[in-house]
């Protein structure tokens, strides 16, 4: 097995679905301009209708700068006003994410022959990749195997085993779960998937305010305004189109990081 080669396409393939989940943020831009052009046209039409001219209203032109430069930055800021607010909700460091998920600190002077044993290869993965030591974890209450990694970088870091895997598996066995954790953390798995999740939070936010538009009415019950209802299902659509078909791609970048963690293990376990 050519590990080197599996990590570089594992790369490779991230950086395409990337340029994707960018691809598909700007035809959301552009689908959300069209809906404003409807949108626009509609209300000339209605103040057309309601000044009493009789002639018919001006005919809808497909290219309007001021509508499009609107829409876009409206897309824009929503998705990163409620990016920042998701990024700003998990961005506390990896310990604090290990703890709320129920996860103990290991003592460094432990005793525990399991604990020592978990002490010991986390130290050797942390030479083996070149990175700083992190806070070691175990989720007590777990008795499944499984293990995760958190932390926006190397230097707030923590790994967390479940009780299952630190007691159940084999010395060389618990290598490769560490080892695949530690490619998390080496790579900048954390801070990216930190990234795609504040961004499909914004497209969802994109998607409420179509909901909320939805029943939007005129204060005058003799005057029911159907633009702005008409504009919020049409963007609560796109913004569930654009919300299902995110994580789709969200899903194949994480798989594609599952890949280059396990190539990477192979590296750091020898």
């Amino acid at each position: 097995m050519d590990f080197f080669a599996r990590q570089d396409q594992a790369r490779r393939q991230t950086k395409w679905l990337v340029l994707y989940f960018v691809l598909a943020v700007m035809l959301l831009i552009v689908a959300v301009y069209f809906v404003a052009l409807i949108a626009f046209a509609g209300i000339q039409a209605k103040q057309h209708h309601d000044h009493g001219y009789d002639q018919p209203s001006a005919q809808l032109v497909l290219w309007n700068p001021t509508v499009f430069i609107g829409a876009s930055l409206g897309v824009l800021a929503v998705i990163f006003l409620g990016s920042a607010y998701k990024t700003n909700e998990l961005s506390a460091g990896g310990s604090a994410v290990a703890t709320l998920m129920g996860g103990r600190l290991v003592n460094q002077n432990t005793t525990n022959p399991n604990e020592r044993k978990l002490l010991n290869v986390v130290e050797e993965m942390s030479i083996a990749s070149g990175v700083a030591m992190p806070q070691v974890y175990v989720l007590d209450e777990e008795q499944g195997i499984n293990a995760f990694a958190a932390g926006h970088s190397t230097s707030d870091a923590a790994v967390a085993v479940t009780r299952g895997c630190m007691t159940s598996l084999s010395r060389d066995e618990l290598q490769g779960v560490i080892g695949h954790e530690f490619s998390h953390i080496l790579n900048g798995d954390m801070r990216l998937n930190l990234r795609l999740i504040g961004i499909l939070f914004g497209i969802f936010c994109l998607a409420t305010i179509g909901r909320i538009l939805l029943y939007v009415r005129s204060g005058n019950s003799r005057d029911r305004n159907n633009v702005l209802p008409l504009f919020g299902l049409l963007l609560l659509a796109i913004g569930s189109l654009g919300l299902f078909f995110g994580r789709l791609i969200q899903a194949a970048v994480s798989r594609q990081r599952e890949f280059l963690a396990d190539a990477s293990s192979v590296q750091f376990t020898r």
